[in-house]
């Protein structure tokens, strides 16, 4: 018997029940043929898909393709535009929803690929299929550490479509969505790059006394000096009795460092305080962590509490914090003392032995500044990312049945 329900939410206009039937009532499946990879050249002219690019390389829809074979065309399967393709070998049960509308027709499709072929919209059965059977594609997941989705297990699966207006308009709703996501993401790539470049530019190189790029006003060698020269040094002290899901202190810790502060334990004892424009600096960390060497810039006063193996840095009057911060996160000085093996620890001499580049303190300031304001623009398009993303995965859950 069909069932027919509601989403929780939907566009002002529809109110029709959408109808629940079995996957094989509303379409049919086949699987691709063979497109090997030793097929795939760059002298070979005919499109493909291949299943490991439904991970890596599509969202929902394919608009254009990334590699072409040279098997003969008796031997391929073509697309008409139509179909929606799915998965059929994976590693994690979990992972086979990275279905996608292939829009483009005469593409081969490869073997390993299961084609779904429907009357109702290929891309809303995209989307529709990631956001609700992902639990239902695991349960018929098959093998070890290679698995198989068999398309003749999915035949029974209930799905729910509602009228093909209200599947072009939800579709339309995510294409924008993930148009703005995308051009979030590639507004952050380019601000990450524009810093990574201007890191190694905008200090000396290594037995060079100026940089490749400069401020026009700025002239003269910059100094080299010891970190000991330039700043005071502190150990952190331990705060595990003392930690609680909530309290007046933030702990700072290495995670607390790395994630930039997303994970945060509390304490109500403030045993080594931390004060505004000092810099906590990562100390330990497991081999090849990412938290080793890390630093973090104290923003506010009567906040944070120092944990042990991390070091609080206070730099003196005439240092920049934010060009010191700049300077010593993850420089390659400290990275050389991790050896991939054992836990990482650097010394207090480790540490005050760092030799850096040091302009004027009016330099040092127009160069903080300059990254302050960077980071400060590579967190808003970061944040403007992860809130269209959680916006997304709730619409996701909201929009479908």
């Amino acid at each position: 018997m069909n069932e027919k329900q509601r989403p929780s939410i939907r566009f002002k206009g529809f109110t029709e029940y959408w109808e629940q039937r079995k996957i094989s009532d509303y379409g049919d499946f086949y699987y691709g043929h063979s497109c090997p990879k030793w097929s795939v050249s760059e002298n070979a002219t005919t499109p493909c898909v291949r299943y490991g690019e439904l991970y890596t390389k599509f969202g929902t829809k394919i608009n254009q393709v990334y590699s072409y074979t040279n098997m003969p065309p008796e031997k391929l399967r073509f697309s008409k535009g139509t179909e929606v393709l799915i998965p059929r070998v994976g590693e994690e049960p979990m992972d086979y929803n990275h279905c996608t509308w292939l829009s483009l027709s005469n593409v081969a499709i490869g073997e390993m690929i299961s084609v779904y072929n429907t009357n109702q919209n290929p891309q809303f059965t995209a989307i529709m299929f990631n956001a609700t059977l992902q639990k239902q594609f695991a349960m018929r997941v098959e093998g070890g550490s290679v698995t198989n989705l068999y398309f003749e297990k999915l035949k029974d699966i209930d799905i729910s479509f509602p009228s093909i207006k209200e599947q072009c308009k939800i579709t339309t709703y995510f294409s924008s969505l993930d148009h703005l996501i995308t051009l979030y993401k590639k507004k952050y790539s380019r601000l990450v790059n524009i810093k990574k470049s201007m890191l190694e530019k905008m200090f000396p190189r290594n037995g060079e006394t100026v940089p490749e790029v400069r401020f026009a006003e700025f002239m003269g060698d910059w100094e080299r000096r010891k970190l000991w020269e330039v700043v005071k040094y502190r150990n952190g002290k331990a705060h595990e009795n003392d930690i609680s899901e909530q309290g007046k202190y933030i702990v700072v810790n290495s995670k607390f460092v790395s994630t930039n502060g997303e994970v945060r334990k509390f304490s109500n004892k403030q045993k080594e305080p931390l004060f505004k424009n000092e810099i906590a600096f990562v100390l330990s960390d497991v081999p090849n962590g990412r938290a080793i060497a890390r630093t973090f810039l104290v923003d506010k006063d009567d906040k944070y509490t120092l944990n042990q193996r991390i070091a609080g840095i206070t730099p003196t009057e005439n240092i920049c914090p934010y060009y010191l911060y700049v300077l010593m996160n993850r420089n390659k000085y400290f990275l050389q003392f991790d050896d991939g093996v054992k836990q990482t620890n650097l010394s207090v001499n480790d540490v005050m032995e760092f030799e850096g580049y040091y302009p004027s303190s009016e330099e040092q300031h127009k160069i903080g500044t300059y990254f302050e304001n960077l980071d400060h623009l590579i967190a808003i398009h970061q944040q403007k990312v992860e809130k269209l993303q959680n916006m997304k995965k709730f619409c996701l859950k909201k929009m479908f049945v």
